[in-house]
Formats: C-alpha cells, sequence, structure tokens
C-alpha cells in the first residue's frame, strides 16, 4: 500500500486557519450606555416609554399603565449569535400583567413584532414565546432556576441560536433547549426589548452584548 505524507507546512498552515477562523468572531456592545443609538421603538407613539437612566436601558415607569405592548429594537440584524445581558423587571401584580421579554430572529410585519421571544416575568420565566406567530413554544425549565431567581432584583440572560438551535440560560442556568422543525421561519432578525401591556411595570437592561457565531 502506498503511504501518502501531509507536508509539515500543510498541517501548520490549517492550524493557522483554525487559530484565525477563530479569531474572525465579533463580539460587540449593544448599548452604549447613554444613548439609543442603534435602537428604534416599534410605534411612535411610545417615545416616551423608553429612555436611558444610568447606564440602563428603561422601558415603564412603574407608575402608569403599560396599555399595549412595546418594544426597542435594534437596526441592525442577526443570524447565529450569543446574546447576554442583564436585566430586572418590577411592578406591583395587583395592577395587571408585569411581564417583559427579549425578542430575537423577530422582524416587523405590518407594524407588529414578529418572531422568538425568551420570556420574563412570573408565571413564563425561561420560555420560548413565539410574538404574533405561533406563541409559546416551550416553558422555561425552574428546577434549578428557581433556587437562583431574583423576581425583583438583577438577573442575566444568554440567548445562544446557531442554525435551527435555540438555547435560553437564566443565572446561567439552561431553561431552554429547542430546535426548530420549521424551515420557513425566517432564520435572521432584529434583536428587541419588551415591556408588556396589563400591569403599571418597569423593566431595566444593561450590559447587552452580542457575539456572531
Amino acid at each position: 500500500m502506498k503511504k501518502h505524507f501531509v507536508p509539515l507546512m500543510v498541517l501548520l498552515l490549517g492550524s493557522l486557519g483554525n487559530l484565525y477562523a477563530q479569531s474572525t468572531v465579533r463580539s460587540s456592545s449593544l448599548f452604549d450606555g447613554k444613548t439609543l443609538d442603534g435602537w428604534r421603538v416599534l410605534n411612535p407613539a411610545d417615545e416616551g416609554l423608553w429612555k436611558v437612566e444610568d447606564d440602563m436601558i428603561v422601558g415603564g415607569d412603574g407608575q402608569a399603565i403599560i396599555k399595549e405592548n412595546s418594544y426597542l429594537y435594534t437596526e441592525n440584524t442577526y443570524e447565529d449569535f450569543e446574546f447576554r445581558c442583564l436585566f430586572r423587571i418590577s411592578g406591583d401584580p395587583s395592577t395587571g400583567l408585569i411581564n417583559s421579554g427579549i425578542q430575537y430572529r423577530s422582524n416587523i410585519e405590518n407594524g407588529l413584532m414578529v418572531g422568538y421571544q425568551a420570556d420574563i416575568g412570573d408565571g413564563y420565566w425561561g420560555d420560548i414565546y413565539d410574538e404574533h406567530r405561533r406563541g409559546k413554544l416551550v416553558g422555561g425549565d425552574l428546577s434549578t432556576l428557581r433556587h437562583l431567581l431574583s423576581n425583583d432584583g438583577w438577573n442575566s440572560y444568554i440567548i445562544r441560536v446557531k442554525g435551527n438551535r435555540h438555547e435560553l440560560y437564566i443565572n446561567g442556568v439552561k431553561t431552554c433547549d429547542y430546535l426548530e422543525e420549521n424551515s420557513t421561519i425566517p432564520p435572521k432578525g432584529v434583536i428587541a426589548v419588551q415591556v408588556h401591556s396589563g400591569g403599571k411595570a418597569k423593566v431595566e437592561f444593561k450590559d447587552m452584548v452580542i457575539e456572531e457565531l
């Protein structure tokens, strides 16, 4: 049998190529901590609901009823990525639903935000919801998270999507691992933060970073 040897230089070039491929992963901040540059409010009538305060994006004020779902979304679109942030939600549940979420791979259709949402709030923690399309896709596993979750304090969210696989983590605990089997669903879209209608809610987001995969 004739043996074939791969020249050492080819192996070295292959290794360098792998290192170069790894170095091209881009990680960047989605929020400068001072302005809403790079973001847009879906409904212009909701401009007053969103602001920057103490290096945070803030939706609602906890004093006024949120009359309809409101979204602040990125001007850029993303496909395969890992998104990370810190978030806090507060409000009196006796006034109505206190809920929020982070939209991803979402698109605007007829004035509506359509797409996946990493859910936030009692009864919905860590769910994947398909906003204005199919509804709840999978419930979050809280068996471990319930011991670590701060209902009205700061928590962390990681959203990781690559191909048709979706993974959600809150405070480092995986709540969902979902495979999208519908090939007609758009694989690319904006990221958005939501304040849900119903109660006197306030949501805050900071340290928003995305790494494109």
